[in-house]
């Protein structure tokens, strides 16, 4: 007789569980790993393509790396180890250069590109969505320039735009706050309510890291000293330290060793006693070119002067050392009691308390004897009191980093200021000086002080005394809520506002926080506007005689383009007139 096959039953004694593992004890499992190329635990499909590709294109400096990562995969110079800008605030007017300008811009730019994604970021440009981190401010012809090497070159899929500043602001967890960008072109103030970007309050001021460059490299010409390497081995021996010292030459001061010496020896210090009420003594301006004697008419001996003998002695682990004896150039002696500028040297020497620095510098190829490495000597209050061209301002045109902000405030809608002026935000490459937070808010409480300065007279007798100019008066109840997010030492807070806000930022590098927002809007897939490859392409197929400039298509994002938002109503609903209707 035939017996029915009976399925299996399970041992009903056995209790079903859910088997326990410990991520750290069982490491060598088949569990989801972290990337071979990048200290994250973030999971990754096979081929690990669904990350964002985010690019911050500075004029100078590009930072790079994948969505979802907390800082750059790479920080590079656009054009190689030079650091010189790919481009700048003004172009040629002449047509033939400025073309050629371009087609220099568009090479650099390409060779750029492929860079981030063949040597940094070693992916494939084709399986990568990109975001770029665009400023405000970028011209609408490098916009496109880099989309259509990405669309035409890299074959990427899609390009999506996104502001820098609302991105820093995304990356300090707030939707709403006053933006600073202190860069290395300009300085950008953009205030941001609710996400937007209120792009018609934005105001600038070209006083940023390349005005800084450059009035350091002056100082440093000007107040500095440089020893240069002996002749002979045996004229290291008989000839003083203190008379082969000489002015600093043109050619030592490359735009690679101020940025060192920017980057790792200048700092900012609180604003010196003499200048702490401007209404009554008004600093004087700094030459932009001073008056420097010719070192073909100085001999040795003019640079003999005590105390230099320890520049020749260099640590061999270093590249800077301390120089604790200060010093002065004889040269400038007899002009401090003349030159107003000079004054003004004085009175940083007295109020600096920062100590001189040499640093070993490669000689120029005039003075190369192949005996070694100069010494160049920066004064101590150099180094403090270069980045007081940011906070002294110049002329309407140069107004400093203090004043676009409170322009900016002045701007914007009066129910919104006490939201935006405690909720700053301060971002850029400038900004990672030490100090530089903290001066700033003191120079935004001292541009709002009451000027003291004397009334002035009537233009008529007989006439009452016009009023005090007082350009911030309004901004002055504003006085207990202004609040930097990511100050690293937040004053004693004159309001609740304020002590909510100031310094509640995460402590991200100032440099990156755009970046850092772009890699959190990149993982929670809400980029900026997105143009995808195909409708590029559709653009680019379009009949010769349909559109006339690609300008014309309006396919990348551009907010001067843009339509403004509804206003006020019409004059003549509000004087009672009938408007015309469509058809009558």
């Amino acid at each position: 007789m035939l017996t029915m096959p009976t399925t299996p039953v399970r041992s009903r004694t056995a209790v079903p569980s859910t088997p326990t593992t410990s991520r750290i004890a069982n490491t060598s499992t088949t569990t989801a790993q972290a990337s071979p190329h990048y200290a994250t635990t973030r999971r990754h499909s096979l081929y690990g393509v669904e990350d964002r590709v985010i690019i911050d294109p500075g004029s100078r400096i590009w930072k790079v790396g994948f969505s979802g990562e907390g800082r750059p995969r790479d920080v590079l110079y656009a054009d190689g180890k030079n650091g010189a800008p790919l481009w700048k605030l003004n172009r040629a007017t002449n047509p033939a250069e400025r073309e050629e300008e371009d087609r220099m811009l568009e090479i650099n730019l390409e060779r750029t590109l492929r860079s981030v994604f063949h040597d940094s970021l070693l992916t494939d440009p084709k399986a990568r969505k990109v975001i770029l981190v665009e400023h405000p401010l970028l011209p609408l012809y490098i916009k496109e320039m880099m989309t259509k090497i990405l669309f035409e070159n890299l074959l990427v899929p899609s390009v999506s735009f996104a502001s820098s500043h609302l991105l820093a602001l995304f990356a300090v967890g707030r939707i709403t706050g006053l933006v600073l960008d202190c860069g290395h072109q300009e300085s950008t103030v953009l205030p941001i309510f609710a996400a937007r970007p209120l792009f018609p309050y934005l105001r600038t001021t070209p006083l940023a890291g390349a005005a800084l460059s450059l009035h350091l490299s002056q100082f440093i010409h000007v107040h500095g000293s440089y020893l240069p390497p002996p002749t002979t081995l045996s004229a290291h021996v008989n000839v003083p330290a203190a008379n082969r010292i000489t002015r600093v030459p043109v050619e030592v001061l490359t735009p690679a060793l101020v940025e060192e010496i920017k980057t790792r020896a200048c700092f900012v210090s609180d604003p010196p006693g003499i200048f702490a009420d401007r209404g009554n003594t008004p600093a004087p301006e700094l030459s932009s070119e001073p008056d420097i004697p010719s070192s073909e008419n100085n001999t040795d001996s003019d640079f003999s002067f005590a105390g230099r003998e320890s520049m020749s002695s260099q640590p061999e682990s270093s590249d800077f050392s301390v120089v604790s004896t200060p010093a002065r150039n004889p040269l400038l002696d007899d002009r401090r009691s003349d030159d107003p500028a000079y004054r003004v040297v004085e009175i940083y020497e007295r109020c600096s308390t920062a100590s001189h620095l040499t640093m070993r510098v490669p000689p120029p190829s005039s003075q190369n004897t192949a005996t070694g490495y100069g010494a160049l000597k920066i004064p101590g209050w150099v180094r403090e009191r270069s980045a007081e061209l940011l906070f002294d301002g110049g002329d309407v045109d140069e107004s400093s980093v203090a004043e676009v902000i409170l322009d900016s405030l002045l701007k914007i809608p009066v129910d919104l200021r006490k939201t935006m002026a405690s909720s700053i935000l301060v971002v850029g490459g400038t900004a990672m000086l030490p100090g530089f937070i903290p001066r700033l808010h003191t120079e935004i409480l001292r541009a709002l002080t009451r000027p003291t300065s004397a009334a002035r007279l009537p233009t008529r007798p007989g006439r009452p005394t016009p009023p005090q100019y007082d350009k911030y008066a309004v901004l002055r109840p504003l006085t207990p809520y202004f609040a930097i997010l990511n100050t690293p030492a937040p004053p004693a807070a004159q309001s609740e506002r304020a002590k909510v806000n100031a310094g509640k930022a995460p402590a991200f590098t100032p440099s990156t926080m755009a970046w850092i927002g772009g890699s959190l809007a990149g993982s929670l897939k809400t980029g900026g506007a997105e143009l995808s490859r195909e409708k590029w392409d559709e653009a680019a197929a379009a009949p010769e005689g349909e559109v006339v400039d690609r300008q014309e298509r309006s396919i990348l994002p551009d907010w001067t383009r843009s339509p403004l938002p509804a206003g006020a109503p019409s004059a003549r609903m509000e004087r009672g007139m009938p408007q015309a209707t469509v058809g009558a």
